[in-house]
């Protein structure tokens, strides 16, 4: 900074995302120094520009906390006040070997990198590993915070060392800090694993099993209430739902090429019998063992086989993360076996139905992918059947007008596929619908029809979750209403909240009215006050509050107030229960 205004020196020719990421990356570079005049001894790892700030590992002599970050922030300050050049060099392995010869994380980078010369760059007395790009001078760092510390391995590997992570946030203004800062402080607000707590929905046991969901009364109620809406809309639209077993031998996923493709994501396998036995990591194989149970016709297809199936995948402990990323889920999975000529109809049926979903949950808006075969080689079948199936997929999208972008290598080992990430209140993106084109698995199962004429032929295969797994998306439901679910989904619809203890037998009475009406109530006989008995009510998202008193028994009414502190006023039991009913109907 000179005079309290901000060098561009070349910026403002640039756009703004290459302006942020030279922001960013300079950012960087400042909270190392900082970090290093606070304990001389760091050692550093890598410090590079996301999408909303920055980062940098070190590994320092004690834990750093919350109470550090203010610390760190204002020597960064001072260096970016200061206003010195970031000045890039190159020099010699060997000279950079000696110059970092006390940090072992950086000469391992150095021992990676291919070219004779390696990158520096300095600002001050600060030198760092580096290929750039930089702002010119420090004086360029606009508004920034330190946000938080977190663990990392080294490398992303477990393996590897834990490292402290700082992280920072960087925006262009002061005014978009500030809003991105809100924007989080809204997002903690409605973070599930609070919520879960908070209002008794679920629960955690790191020591009996990490990743593992323990569901609660309220929690497995409104999983409940969305499960039986899934299977009432499957049966409506065509489907059988079935159940498969938790286990298969490994002669199952040896065929289905699971153990070729997707070994590090399965568990180790457990002996029964002398035989090696795996718990699933997915449905379709079982599913395929279904249809073949009974020689098929083309006059039977499409056959659309529909489970809410429970899988378990390997997760590394560093990315479990609440109800959206957990070792045993439960996958909305449907696979539909379909001859050529009904494949294209079939997808466009699968985008209709996630456009279903998703509006009866609330979700307006969503951004489409096509996620496209793995340029490595991890994957199976021929080019040509890849290049079909994509295209299928490209059709349906661009006949649908579905705005989307290309996820290149994004599919999986048996085909392309479609991913659909729904978009929350926040403006978050969040993955749910997948719908791949299998030509795979019909292939290695041997899975046939008879066609018209008599002969043999080969379906193809759609595997479909519209939700993608109930855990994830109550977690991302729990996030878009922040708890407040709306009446169908609210685990307790009403609370009848009685003044006085005279009061508790008319309670029960209009609790008793509003059970016989299917609608979810309980009754607050507590010895506190009507007002405190409110206040809890609406912190536990209670969408109606049933307040009773003599002047209701007297005219078989209740004061209504809602969650949102509108005051109803009273209204007869049948006025309320037919109000409550209307609007569990709209799912509004």
């Amino acid at each position: 900074m000179r005079n309290g205004k901000a060098l561009v020196l070349g910026l403002d020719k640039m756009t703004k995302e290459e302006r942020l990421e030279r922001m960013r990356h300079s950012a960087a570079h400042i909270m190392a120094e900082a970090v290093c005049e606070m304990f001389p001894d760091a050692r550093l790892g890598i410090g590079p520009p996301i999408d909303t700030g920055f980062y940098y590992d070190f590994e320092l002599p004690r834990t750093l906390t919350t109470e550090d970050l203010p610390v760190v922030e204002e020597k960064m300050r001072t260096r970016i006040k200061s206003d010195v050049p970031f000045e890039p060099s190159l020099i010699t392995k060997d000279e950079a070997r000696e110059r970092f010869h006390d940090q072992p994380y950086k000469l391992e980078l150095i021992d990676e990198i291919r070219d004779e010369k390696v990158g520096l760059y300095q600002q001050g007395e600060f030198v760092d590993l580096c290929q750039g790009p930089h702002v010119e001078r420090t004086g360029q760092v606009p508004a920034f915070k330190l946000m938080s510390v977190a663990g990392a391995y080294w490398r992303g590997d477990e393996h590897n060392p834990m490292l402290q992570r700082v992280y920072g946030a960087l925006f262009d203004t002061k005014e978009e800090l500030e809003q991105y800062l809100e924007r989080v402080e809204e997002a903690h607000r409605r973070d599930h694993r609070r919520l879960g707590r908070e209002l008794d929905l679920f629960s955690f046991h790191e020591e009996f099993g990490p990743g593992l969901v323990y569901w609660h009364p309220k929690g497995g109620r409104v999983r409940t209430l969305i499960e039986d809406f899934w299977r009432e809309e499957h049966l409506r639209g065509g489907y059988d739902i079935v159940y498969s077993p938790h286990i298969g031998k490994s002669t199952l996923w040896e065929t289905s090429g699971h153990l070729d493709f997707y070994s590090e994501n399965m568990y180790s396998p457990m002996d029964i019998d002398g035989q090696d036995y795996y718990v699933k990591p997915m449905n379709c194989p079982f599913h395929i063992q279904m249809y073949k149970n009974s020689l098929r016709s083309y006059r039977e297809l499409p056959i659309r086989l529909a489970e809410l199936g429970t899988v378990y995948r390997y997760e590394r402990s560093g990315v479990l993360h609440g109800l959206l990323r957990v070792r045993g889920f439960t996958q909305d999975d449907a696979h539909i076996f379909c001859r050529p000529d009904q494949v294209k109809e079939e997808i466009e049926r699968c985008v209709e139905f996630m456009r279903f979903f998703l509006g009866a949950f609330g979700f307006e808006k969503f951004h489409v992918y096509l996620a496209t075969r793995d340029a490595s080689g991890k994957y199976a079948g021929s080019l040509e059947d890849w290049e079909m199936a994509t295209n299928v997929l490209r059709d349906v999208i661009n006949e649908q007008a579905l705005p989307h972008d290309i996820d290149e290598g994004g599919a999986v080992f048996y085909g392309p596929k479609i991913d659909v990430k729904m978009v929350d209140t926040l403006g978050r993106e969040w993955q749910c619908t997948t719908i791949q084109f299998d030509f795979n698995l019909p292939e290695r199962f041997d899975v046939t029809y008879i066609a018209e004429d008599g002969r043999e032929r080969r379906p193809y295969m759609v595997h479909r979750a519209l939700l993608g797994s109930m855990e994830r998306f109550f977690g991302v439901l729990l996030e878009h209403y922040a708890g407040a679910f709306p009446l169908w989904l609210a685990p307790v619809q009403a609370i009848v909240i009685p003044i006085a203890d005279r009061h508790i037998d008319y309670a029960q009475k209009v609790a008793g009215e509003l059970r016989s009406a299917d609608l979810r109530v309980e009754i607050d006989a507590r010895s506190e006050r009507m007002q405190a008995k409110i206040r809890d009510a609406q912190l536990q998202k209670v969408p109606y509050m049933l307040v009773v008193g003599d002047r209701e028994a007297e005219s078989n009414a209740a004061a209504v107030r809602l969650r949102s502190g509108e005051d109803l006023k009273a209204r007869p039991v049948e006025e309320i229960i037919a109000r409550m009913k209307e609007e569990v109907s709209q799912r509004v």
